[in-house]
């Protein structure tokens, strides 16, 4: 699964998906606090997404961080290395026997397949995703 670092991040940058069509600005500690992620914690996050830039920030009291592209140009892959530092693990494997290489094959295959889907998915797939959720909620509470 994702660390926490990478979760806390595209939840993150799903609030700001939510805000882009009007041009929208969060602050950290309205993100922080809808969502239940320590302040410091997430600053430094937004601080490793605008220098990848992904995201934008805009200085003043009305100030705060917004996408720098449209969630549609913007793959899940980029952010994620962002987040988490390359996908692609280097690991030799830890032995040298057949075995050992047929293991670290395996888990090179797989690192390989998951960065292919996450280059082929979009912060845009991944917000119309949490759109379904919500409509679900919705219709519940009807």
């Amino acid at each position: 699964g994702f660390n926490a670092k990478t979760e806390y991040g595209l939840v993150a940058l799903l609030e700001l998906v939510a805000v882009f069509p009007s041009s929208g600005i969060l602050q950290v500690s309205q993100i922080a606090s809808q969502q239940n992620i320590p302040d410091r914690y997430l600053e430094q996050m937004m601080i490793s997404l605008r220098k990848a830039g992904i995201l934008r920030s805009i200085r003043g009291p009305r100030g705060g961080y917004q996408l720098n592209r449209s969630p549609s140009e913007i793959a899940l892959a980029e952010v994620i290395n962002c987040l988490e530092g390359d996908i692609i693990s280097t690991n030799s494997p830890t032995s040298n026997t057949p075995e050992h290489r047929a293991v670290a094959g395996l888990q090179a295959n797989l690192d390989r397949r998951r960065e292919d889907f996450l280059e082929s998915m979009t912060l845009q797939q991944l917000a119309d995703q949490r759109d379904q959720y919500l409509e679900c909620r919705s219709m519940y509470f009807i």
